[in-house]
């Protein structure tokens, strides 16, 4: 055990393989972990890989998921590694970690080339992606993509103190709890009924696996929700067919900033999303998934 991991209060189930034995998805072991994945669709459509953002596991995917593999996908999500079923390695969680996590699950899939769709922090990863890896790339769809100025509020940068983090998720249990379940909660516009409460039910679970907060709180401080617009001037340079949706009244990721990564990614195809926040391709999906499986399906 850490020196710091007694501070972690909730946290009282191990992710090992006696308990994976009994979780729904598969299992693949990687060079920094074991990663949690579902795939699902033709096994000869075109592969696209979802990824997901900073907190909220693969399950931000449901209906995506799901659409794409109705519409002659083969679809790919997965769990980033610190998050819900994937394991927590005792590195820090960057840009390096899950690229590597990304190339290495590729691998063990045998999937050459894919199409990613990235929601959030997940636009950083495929940011990153593009410029470490961009033969394994063919197109990007981004959903209101991080790396842009986030006006964070001071809760969340008071996780970014040492030992001061460790605190207040940890000791504090129930403070560190509702500062990250207020700020997912501010990702809806408008919810269909009974979402927000299943959302927080699985979310809170997957809380109770050791490592999470750390894992949460290094995310944090490597910079992960930082601006970093040369991430995007590299997407640039890449030309890779880009797709990005952002929703009008977002607070996570402010709308203001769809201008700038447009400037910044002059190839990307833009949409902007009524009557929703961060998350429209769960609030407007008839939209959304229309569009994006238009673009994905374009030669």
């Amino acid at each position: 055990m850490a020196l710091l991991d007694f501070l972690f209060l909730g946290e009282t189930k191990e992710l090992d393989d006696r308990t994976r034995a009994t979780l729904p998805g598969d299992f693949v072991p990687l060079s920094d972990g074991v990663t949690h994945y579902e795939l699902n669709g033709p096994r000869d459509g075109p592969p696209v890989v979802l990824v997901h953002g900073f907190s909220v596991p693969y399950f931000i995917w449901d209906t995506t998921f799901a659409a794409l593999a109705a519409a002659g996908f083969r679809v790919l999500r997965y769990d980033l590694y610190g998050r819900r079923y994937s394991d927590r390695p005792r590195l820090a969680n960057n840009r390096a970690l899950f690229a590597r996590q990304f190339i290495e699950l590729l691998d063990a899939l045998k999937l050459e080339q894919v199409d990613v769709v990235a929601l959030s922090m997940g636009g950083v990863v495929a940011a990153d992606l593009a410029a470490r890896h961009p033969q394994r790339l063919r197109k990007l769809v981004f959903v209101d993509p991080a790396g842009f100025d986030l006006g964070l509020p001071w809760p969340v940068k008071l996780l970014n103190i040492p030992l001061v983090g460790e605190f207040l998720l940890g000791v504090l249990g129930r403070l560190g709890q509702n500062t990250l379940l207020d700020s997912i909660a501010a990702d809806f516009f408008d919810p269909p009924e009974g979402l927000w409460e299943s959302y927080k039910r699985d979310y809170l679970a997957a809380m109770q696996f050791k490592g999470f907060k750390r894992s949460i709180l290094s995310t944090l401080r490597e910079g992960m929700l930082e601006e970093d617009l040369d991430l995007y001037r590299g997407l640039a340079a890449s030309r890779l067919p880009t797709q990005l949706f952002w929703g009008e009244h977002d607070k996570t990721v402010p709308y203001r900033h769809a201008q700038r990564f447009c400037e910044l990614v002059p190839q990307t195809e833009f949409h902007s999303v009524a009557s929703a926040r961060h998350i429209q391709h769960i609030e407007r999906p008839e939209t959304v998934h229309r569009l994006m499986i238009d673009f994905l399906n374009r030669s």
